[in-house]
C-alpha cells in the first residue's frame, strides 16, 4: 500500500472507488456537524470526489490532499476550474475559488496547515488504509487537527476474510479503538448495502454494511 499503488490506479484509470455523484450520506448527515458558513473542511485522500464541489457550494472552504496529480487535474477540468498553482514544502498547491488541493503526502501535513480546519470529511481515506497506516492516520495526522474540530466519517464493514482491501473493513470496535482517546464518537447511522454493491457480492462478500460517524476532537 505504498504511493506507487495509487499512482498506478490513476494512471490506468482503475478508479472504481470514485463515485459519479455526490455521496447521499454526505447530503443527509453533513448538517449534523453544525458548521458555520466559511468553515474550512479537510478532505484527506480526496481523489477527484464531487463531494468537494458540494461542500464548496454550501459555503465552505475546502482543503483536499491527494497523491495523484492526475486526479487533481481531472477534478479541476471536470468542474471548469482554472487553478492557480504554487509549490511549497508540502507539495504542489492547486487553488481555485474556495477549493485548495495539495498534491502531496497527507501524512506530511503539519499542524499549522491544519490549524484553520473546523471539520474533516472522510468517505474514502480511513477505509483505504491497512491497519498500521490507520494508526498513523489517526495517531499522527489527526493529532495535528485543532481541538473542537468535527468530523463526518463514513466506513464500510464486511467479513475481512472474504475480500482483500482496499477498501478495508472498519468495524465499530476499530473506530472506537482509533478515536476514543481524543474524540467524542457517535454512530449516527448504520445500514446494510450489500444489495446495492454487486461488485462486493461478485467477490464473495456475504455481508456489507456502511456506517456514518459524527466525531468531535476534545480539548487537550
Amino acid at each position: 500500500m505504498d504511493a506507487s499503488f495509487w499512482h498506478q490506479r490513476w494512471e490506468q484509470g482503475r478508479i472504481g472507488f470514485h463515485r459519479d455523484r455526490v455521496m447521499p450520506l454526505l447530503e443527509q448527515h453533513w448538517p449534523s456537524l453544525g458548521l458555520n458558513e466559511g468553515s474550512r473542511v479537510f478532505v484527506p485522500l480526496c481523489g477527484k470526489t464531487l463531494d468537494m464541489a458540494w461542500l464548496a457550494a454550501r459555503g465552505h472552504r475546502v482543503l483536499g490532499v491527494e497523491l495523484s496529480r492526475i486526479a487533481i487535474e481531472q477534478f479541476m477540468a471536470e468542474h471548469g476550474l482554472v487553478p492557480a498553482i504554487h509549490e511549497s514544502l508540502l507539495g504542489t498547491h492547486f487553488v481555485a475559488g474556495a477549493i485548495e488541493i495539495i498534491c502531496g503526502d497527507a501524512f506530511a501535513l503539519d499542524a499549522e496547515t491544519l490549524s484553520g480546519c473546523s471539520a474533516v470529511y472522510d468517505r474514502a481515506a480511513l477505509i483505504a488504509l491497512p491497519r498500521p497506516m490507520r494508526d498513523a492516520y489517526i495517531g499522527e495526522l489527526h493529532a495535528r487537527l485543532p481541538a473542537g474540530c468535527r468530523e463526518l466519517l463514513i466506513t464500510l464493514d464486511y467479513p475481512p476474510h472474504e475480500k482483500a482491501g482496499p477498501p478495508f473493513p472498519v468495524d465499530a470496535d476499530e473506530v472506537h479503538r482509533l478515536y476514543d482517546r481524543d474524540w467524542q464518537v457517535a454512530c449516527i447511522e448504520r445500514r446494510d448495502i450489500l444489495d446495492a454493491e454487486p461488485g462486493f457480492a461478485a467477490e464473495g462478500v456475504t455481508a456489507l454494511h456502511t456506517a456514518v460517524w459524527r466525531l468531535e476532537k476534545q480539548l487537550s
